[in-house]
């Protein structure tokens, strides 16, 4: 009798390892990926968008920054009236990216933006949630996103600072 049981051990073994293999072979073909992310909201465009180039002020320092994937133009002498500021934040027409500023303090702080706008358009000014002092540093940060993804094509930052006229 236990030599008929030791002839049993070996192969009831191997049956078990086969089935186990195969349970997590199956177990792991059939795991669906779960990717946790944060919850993301779409920056709306902005109300104030115009189609074509600006004709922006002299004495403003704008200037068209490139980027590589993208340019852009922005202006580097920031000067607030009320709880507005005049960046004239264009998006060129050869571009194939969406484009928005963001105000940010010294700290990183966000303290006003505009919402995206479309390659061959441009704003003329953001809304400031937090009107900073003259003087004070501020970073101009442009991001870039793809066109009904929202994938981010990069951002680039102008460092200014709060001018008067």
């Amino acid at each position: 009798m236990k030599k008929q049981m030791k002839n049993y051990i070996l192969p009831l073994a191997a049956v078990l390892c086969a089935v186990s293999l195969a349970v997590m072979v199956f177990a792991l073909t059939r795991q669906e990926v779960q990717t946790e992310m944060g919850e993301f909201t779409p920056p709306p465009f902005d109300g104030g968008a115009v189609v074509g180039s600006p004709a922006v002020p002299e004495g403003l320092g704008w200037q068209e920054l490139d980027a590589k994937v993208y340019k852009a133009g922005i202006c580097g002498k920031f000067i607030p009236k009320g709880n507005t500021a005049d960046v004239w934040l264009t998006n060129p027409e050869s571009n194939t990216v969406w484009l928005k500023v963001r105000v940010l303090d010294e700290k990183g702080n966000t303290l006003g933006e505009t919402g995206i706008i479309k390659p061959g358009e441009y704003v003329q000014s953001v809304t400031l949630d937090t009107v900073p002092k003259t003087g004070q540093p501020i970073v101009l940060k442009i991001m870039a996103y793809q066109p009904d993804t929202y994938y981010s094509e990069g951002a680039v930052s102008l460092n200014t600072t709060i001018s008067v006229e």
